[in-house]
C-alpha cells in the first residue's frame, strides 16, 4: 500500500468520526465533516495526479 492509499483511508475515518451524530458533537454542526471532506477530496484529486 502507498502512502496516498493510507493517509486516503485515514482521512476518510476520520470524516466519518466527525459526522454530528452522536450527542457530544451535535452542537459542532457539519464543520467538522466539510473540513475533513474537502482534505479527502484535495488528496483523491493529488492520487489521481499522481502527485501523492
Amino acid at each position: 500500500m502507498s502512502l496516498g492509499t493510507v493517509l486516503l483511508i485515514v482521512l476518510i475515518i476520520l470524516l466519518i468520526g466527525g459526522l454530528p451524530t452522536w450527542p457530544h458533537s451535535r452542537t459542532w454542526g457539519y464543520y467538522p465533516s466539510v473540513s475533513l471532506g474537502t482534505i479527502v477530496l484535495i488528496v483523491v484529486v493529488l492520487m489521481l495526479l499522481g502527485r501523492l
